[in-house]
């Protein structure tokens, strides 16, 4: 009933490894050099978001600079007439606080963006990249919506664990 054949064994390993080869010349060359780049500019953008974090806290600085700046000026303005230093000095503090907040605010909004754009742009091609070697290794004519929900699945569970 089950007969074994020597023949067709061999050939069946012979043409595994062929695939095999061929599968590693074609494919997986391109796949390591497409990820070694998304890692390059992914890290390239979290050092712009760095860069920008050390900027925001430089405009801090600054503010802080200029602050201290308009106190003295506020003291001066206080030995002239202390009705008006008064009304100054809020009036300054109001606005660096202000400018301050909304530095850092902006910074960290853009931080975020550029973050969740790089993990966005990463699992789209890793799921495009896994879809594109799915389908040549099996040769599987599965529709690319189904494809996207299964790859996505996986991705979910792997940032999980």
């Amino acid at each position: 009933m089950l007969d074994i054949n020597p023949g067709l064994i061999l050939w069946t390993i012979i043409t595994f490894l062929l695939v095999l080869m061929i599968l590693r010349a074609t494919a997986w060359k391109p796949l390591l050099a497409a990820l070694a780049a998304r890692e390059e500019k992914i890290r390239s953008s979290i050092q712009d978001a760095q860069d920008a974090q050390q900027q925001a806290r430089a405009l801090l600085e600054e503010n802080r600079k200029q602050l201290a700046l308009a106190e003295e000026q506020s003291q001066r303005i206080v030995r002239e007439g202390r009705d008006m230093a008064e009304r100054l000095k809020a009036e300054i503090l109001e606005k660096a606080n202000a400018s301050a907040r909304s530095a850092v605010e902006q910074a960290r909004e853009e931080i975020q963006r550029e973050k969740e754009t790089a993990l966005t742009q990463l699992r789209t091609e890793v799921a495009d990249l896994a879809i594109l070697a799915a389908g040549k290794i099996l040769d599987a004519n599965l529709d690319t919506a189904k494809q996207r929900t299964f790859v996505d699945a996986v991705i979910r569970d792997i940032n999980k664990g």
